[in-house]
């Protein structure tokens, strides 16, 4: 209520009665404030909104901080690194901003990463995430529906985010959330209705571009009853990667035209032949490929990474800091044994999983199958051992070389 010229009022926070005030609002059992109390009371709101949003202004690091930490953990792909760490550097500068009315509003520039399988996309979004330190949820697109239909609803990926940040709501709009194996999204020609591919797309533009939704999330013993959760998404960074196996022949159509008869070229491209002509993808190749020009529209930053040679998988075997090589030795080690791998026998096994199309993420699956009855022998062995993987070990799937050492101290 407004000062009364009947009854006398002072302001319960400054004291300062009704007549030395410009506005005075009461409320029950006589307490009262002022309008410069109000004021004041609004900036220490505005304050706080501030400094919890410059907390992360603050704590995010340069884009060149960001690329030699993504150097410590992902091999090669350099060029997307730079793109990665400048679009996620300006993101969350954008989040940390101190609005003002005159400013130039800042959009969402969520990403599209574009590279075959075993490339590093995954890694990129984990380590990012871990940089931030904030929330991550990696999604597939692949179980992803419209509303109503079976499979997972657009709302479940916003619900992975939310229990990413343990419930804390306000962490989870400030998130990273991955959505992998995107292409299979794509649209498809088909009589009957695109549940899976369209219109997932169209599903997703809303929360790709920011909006408030409702997630119902899962409470109670029996986690049968659920609660609605309301979160924006105008903060969240999305980032989408596939493989579009069919996208570099959609580019090398439109850069190079059609070649029919004896002048054709038929020579199968490699690998660099690849990475070249992703590195040239335009928004339209991107509709060719099935994806709809609003789904398109909501990811403008474009990162594709290079298939990985030899080389770079044996890079990645060696030089990360999580490299799965000085994982297995750290296991050895913990038995009171010593790991060696040779150098051609590291070579077979990035071949291998050339051959087998897999990139990185099948060099795990090669490594267990070498060391599988090594790591069954060795913790019942007394006394140090030597354990040596040779290039015939990997080669014709032989037993490796297990030698007694009495210089290998056992651990206390």
């Amino acid at each position: 209520m407004a000062k009364s010229s009947t009854t006398s009022y002072r302001c319960s926070f400054c004291g300062k009665p009704d007549s030395q005030v410009t506005r005075l609002i009461a409320g029950n059992n006589g307490v009262a404030i002022c309008d410069d109390c109000v004021k004041i009371c609004n900036e220490i709101l505005e304050n706080e909104i501030k400094d919890k949003n410059s907390d992360i202004s603050e704590e995010i690091p340069k884009p060149k901080k960001i690329y030699e930490v993504l150097e410590q953990y992902v091999i090669g792909q350099v060029e997307a690194k730079k793109i990665l760490s400048v679009a996620v550097y300006n993101h969350y500068k954008r989040i940390g901003q101190k609005k003002r009315k005159e400013d130039v509003e800042l959009q969402k520039s969520n990403i599209l990463m574009i590279g075959p399988t075993g490339s590093g996309k995954t890694l990129l979004a984990q380590t990012l995430a871990k940089i931030l330190n904030v929330p991550l949820a990696i999604v597939d697109a692949n179980a992803l529906t419209e509303a109503g239909y079976v499979g997972e609803d657009v709302e479940d990926i916003l619900l992975a985010l939310i229990q990413s940040a343990n419930g804390d709501i306000a962490k989870a709009e400030r998130g990273i959330i991955y959505i992998d194996e995107i292409d299979k999204i794509a649209r498809k020609q088909s009589s009957t209705r695109d549940i899976s591919g369209e219109g997932v797309q169209q599903a997703l533009l809303k929360i790709l571009e920011g909006t408030n939704v409702n997630v119902p999330i899962p409470s109670g013993v029996h986690q049968q009853m659920q609660e609605m959760v309301s979160i924006n998404t105008k903060n969240i960074l999305f980032i989408c990667g596939g493989a579009f196996n069919n996208l570099d022949k959609v580019i090398e159509k439109r850069t190079k035209g059609s070649k029919m008869g004896f002048g054709a070229d038929i020579s199968s491209k490699d690998n660099k032949d690849v990475g070249k002509l992703l590195k040239e993808v335009m928004p339209d190749d991107l509709l060719q490929d099935g994806l709809i020009p609003e789904f398109v529209g909501r990811l403008p930053i474009v990162v594709t990474l290079n298939p990985l040679d030899e080389n770079a998988l044996i890079d990645i075997l060696t030089k990360p800091k999580n490299a799965l090589i000085k994982q297995y030795q750290k296991l050895m080690e913990m038995d009171n044994a010593k790991l060696v791998f040779e150098d051609e026998a590291l070579r077979m096994i990035a071949r291998e999983a050339i051959q087998r199309n897999t990139g990185a993420r099948g060099l795990r699956s090669i490594l267990e199958r070498i060391m599988r009855n090594v790591m069954f022998e060795i913790p019942s062995l007394e006394g140090g051992t030597i354990c040596t993987i040779t290039k015939e070990d990997v080669l014709f799937n032989q037993e490796p070389t297990l030698k007694i050492d009495s210089k290998i101290k056992a651990k206390k």
